[in-house]
């Protein structure tokens, strides 16, 4: 078996992004800058967007983050979008998800310039994505096959099975896996909450992606010999005795599963560092695209 190492890798690409920001500063261009949009205090997502801040700035970005309280207007927030959609000194930016039940998510993404959408939210970036034109991809999906890539796993022809069909992970990581790229050419099926005969899928899968949220969902006896487990799921167990009470487990149940896979993503230290560094990587392209164009 053969431990994903999503930590390691993330960080082999933030150093490989900050030696290209050196190169272009070293020309006297400015650092790619990047900006978070925070409403309220989600404790999750202070500590997602506290944790890109201070990876951002060590990969040699400049780093922005806008935090509002939860009650900010819908019409307000717009507005904040349309300043950042103008400020030429902006290379990306995020507005962190969820937002307050008043204020509609999907109004606020369709109001994201696509060029800065580096969370590849944008149905612009999204209608990219299907047609492999270039844009921006939804930073987990893309991590997920950047894990795959460098670990060189065999994808074309293979089964995969994906449990979960959110926008953020398992529709779009199904397009990019069906597709004629590296890491692509897979035979994709979708498993979500309606899907009546998940473990008859799952034990014909070669490759399991499990996104659902749901603690140990994926047991030993749902999977085949040799099976690759990636595990984008999140979820917290109670932990009597430890500091914090609770621990962080997938949806996969790593102890057993991880003596029949050939590859195995833990939780955490897996998917999840992925997902920043995609980030940064798609921020860094839009960078690249205002160089490119002279506006730098």
């Amino acid at each position: 078996m053969i431990l994903i190492d999503g930590k390691q890798t993330a960080a082999d690409i933030r150093e490989e992004i900050k030696n290209e920001v050196t190169g272009w500063v070293n020309q006297g261009k400015r650092p790619p800058h990047l900006v978070a949009v925070l409403v309220g205090n989600n404790p999750a997502s202070l500590t997602y967007v506290r944790s890109k801040e201070r990876l951002s700035k060590k990969a040699g970005f400049n780093s922005t983050l806008l935090h509002f309280d939860e009650n900010i207007s819908e019409a307000e927030l717009l507005e904040t979008v349309d300043k950042l959609n103008r400020d030429n000194t902006v290379d990306g930016y995020i507005v962190q998800l969820p937002l307050p039940a008043h204020i509609d998510s999907q109004k606020i993404i369709m109001a994201i310039d696509p060029n800065k959408d580096v969370d590849g939210f944008h149905p612009v970036n999204l209608g990219k994505m299907m047609t492999q034109l270039p844009g921006f991809l939804p930073a987990t999906p893309y991590g997920i096959i950047e894990l795959i890539k460098r670990y060189k796993i065999e994808t074309s022809g293979k089964n995969a099975l994906i449990i979960g069909r959110s926008l953020i992970v398992g529709r779009p990581l199904s397009v990019l896996m069906s597709q004629k790229r590296e890491g692509g050419n897979a035979t994709v099926t979708v498993a979500h909450s309606r899907t009546k005969n998940i473990k008859e899928l799952a034990l014909q899968a070669d490759i399991i992606v499990t996104a659902l949220g749901k603690a140990h969902f994926l047991t030993a006896d749902m999977v085949k010999e040799g099976v690759v487990i990636i595990d984008a799921g999140i979820n917290t167990i109670e932990a009597p005795g430890t500091k914090r009470g609770y621990r962080l487990v997938g949806d996969a149940d790593f102890e057993n599963i991880s003596k029949k896979a050939s590859f195995i993503t833990p939780v955490p230290g897996g998917v999840g560092p992925m997902t920043i560094a995609m980030l940064l990587k798609n921020t860094l392209q839009a960078y690249m695209f205002q160089v490119a164009s002279g506006k730098k």
